[in-house]
């Protein structure tokens, strides 16, 4: 049960990070922006400056961190490297939106995976 709370937590939260930020996004894709460059949706944000600057560094050291560690962290735990790399894709969509998600994926599949070791032999 404890699991399920804390699971819903993680998606409630991703979906909340993935409804207050889109919008945004779309806006600066209304005004030229290509979301498809990372660089030039970097380049913009810190232009702005200050906080935006400060947040946009921040986030992007975080994105890329997040893209190497999960392909790695897939594959270590027995996932498979196909499911890092489908995490990389859907972190464009927005890395808060997408680390719950892989969090979720990784709890779950790890708690499958105690089951079954620990599941009796049958022979």
């Amino acid at each position: 049960m404890r699991s399920n709370i804390k699971y819903g937590l993680f998606f409630i939260l991703g979906l909340i990070a993935l409804f207050t930020t889109w919008p945004h996004a779309f806006d600066w894709m209304r005004n030229g922006g290509n979301i498809l460059n990372p660089i030039a949706f970097f380049g913009d944000a810190i232009k702005a400056g200050g906080t935006a600057a400060f947040l946009s560094i921040d986030m992007l050291i975080a994105w890329v961190v997040f893209m190497i560690w999960v392909v790695f962290d897939a594959k270590r735990i027995g996932m498979g490297t196909k499911w890092g790399w489908f995490f990389v894709g859907l972190s464009y969509i927005g890395v808060s939106f997408t680390f719950p998600l892989y969090l979720i994926a990784r709890e779950r599949f790890l708690d499958r995976k105690l089951k079954a070791d620990a599941a009796p032999v049958a022979g």
